[in-house]
């Protein structure tokens, strides 16, 4: 399987490098492993959904709601 670097996935998904070290420390990006002070990331990996747009909110609802729905 080939991976790619934060600075590669930042390039790829037109986020900063930043954006893409946060999305492997919070979980966001599927496959990102921690090799001692980078990051490797899948060169398949989806870019992860920006959490302050409208649509990751509604996702996030989506998700609560589906989970309350199966503790009932």
């Amino acid at each position: 399987m080939d991976y790619m670097t934060t600075k590669d996935a930042a390039a790829l998904w037109e986020i900063t490098v930043r954006q893409v070290q946060a999305g492997c420390e919070s979980g966001r990006i599927e496959g990102a492993l921690r090799m001692g002070h980078m990051w490797l990331i899948r060169k398949d990996a989806p870019k992860p959904v920006d959490g302050r747009t409208k649509v990751a909110k509604q996702c996030k609802r989506s998700a609560e709601v589906q989970r309350s729905e199966k503790q009932i």
